[in-house]
């Protein structure tokens, strides 16, 4: 009974001119149908889709405290509408400009410098013809994405404390001063992109390697009867080859480069740093947290969210027409 889709433009997107023709009744039949004949599926979809409705799209309710002055004893109805007020706060505090002039720096330092890194040693692990050695060295590089940033930052304090960190104490041995990395404005944003990027960039490898395992070997075969060197491979087949999912990775990050990583901020920043190492996220936790300030937190992540959007939305259209690869 059911109408086969042979018309060229039906596509999941463009519903074939056949199926529109049909009674309600009869299409919500068949979709009924499908839904039944694919169930195993869908149980497998409602994990996920509870989660986001209940964690993401339920608070979207109470967003509007935003434009509100918000009591909770008033309650998110009941308190008073204020506009815009809790944006112009934000926007006019002393320290918005550092705030956003810190957050974008950490956020395109982390990108920038950690996807070349990141594909070069996923390159170097698919190359290599020692499978034991790819294994070893895979495992060790990604290990310290499964360690919270306390963890890290008790790491990096046995490295780079003033007193007795090892580093410092290397420094000393050939006469240098030792360097307070973690308290100096100097040196603390090469601190906090650096052991970002020791210990995500492993991570990101295996998303690049997978990529690369996924390329059809013939290629790499008939490239080498060609003539090709390992580099000419490399540029012409591995890194086309992952192009896609490069591109998908900054265009994720890219939506949250207003997203600075509050775990590793907050655990490694102090006040004599704050100039240059204080974000959006920490501000936030101190006045819209501790101060109480729900409306004002609420409000500075409604901003961080339109911002992401934009972001999105325009690098989207960027990468769909410079590399022919996009989001949507």
């Amino acid at each position: 009974m059911g109408v086969k889709e042979t018309s060229s433009d039906s596509t999941p997107f463009n519903i074939p001119a056949e199926r529109k023709s049909l009674p309600l009744s009869t299409r919500l039949s068949n979709l009924l149908r499908s839904i039944k004949r694919h169930r195993g599926i869908y149980l497998l979809m409602l994990p996920p889709l509870i989660y986001f409705l209940i964690f993401k799209y339920g608070p979207l309710w109470n967003a509007q405290i935003a434009f509100k002055d918000f009591k909770p004893l008033l309650g998110v109805w009941g308190s008073p509408w204020i506009g815009f007020e809790n944006f112009k706060s934000f926007i006019n505090s002393f320290y918005f400009t550092d705030l956003i002039l810190n957050t974008v720096i950490f956020s395109t330092a982390k990108l920038v410098l950690g996807l070349p890194i990141a594909v070069i040693l996923a390159i170097a692990l698919h190359e290599t013809v020692f499978v034991r050695f790819r294994t070893v060295v895979q495992t060790i590089v990604y290990l310290p994405h499964f360690l919270s940033w306390v963890i890290m930052f008790g790491v990096l304090l046995m490295l780079l404390s003033p007193g007795n960190g090892l580093i410092n104490q290397v420094l000393e041995e050939f006469g240098l001063e030792p360097i307070g990395f973690l308290t100096s404005p100097k040196w603390f944003r090469s601190v906090v992109v650096s052991s970002y990027i020791w210990k995500e960039t492993g991570w990101s490898t295996i998303l690049y390697l997978a990529a690369l395992l996924g390329i059809n070997p013939h290629l790499y075969e008939a490239a080498k009867v060609d003539g090709a060197s390992n580099l000419q491979r490399i540029w012409h087949i591995s890194i086309p080859g992952i192009l896609p999912v490069i591109v998908l990775v900054t265009l994720l990050r890219l939506g949250n480069i207003l997203d600075a990583g509050f775990n590793q901020v907050f655990m490694l920043y102090s006040i004599p740093v704050y100039s240059v190492g204080d974000v959006i996220d920490t501000w936030v936790y101190r006045q819209g947290i501790l101060q109480f300030e729900f409306s004002l937190a609420t409000a500075v992540g409604l901003f961080k969210g339109v911002i992401g959007l934009a972001l999105i939305l325009t690098a989207n259209q960027v990468a769909k027409r410079v590399a022919k690869q996009s989001l949507f």
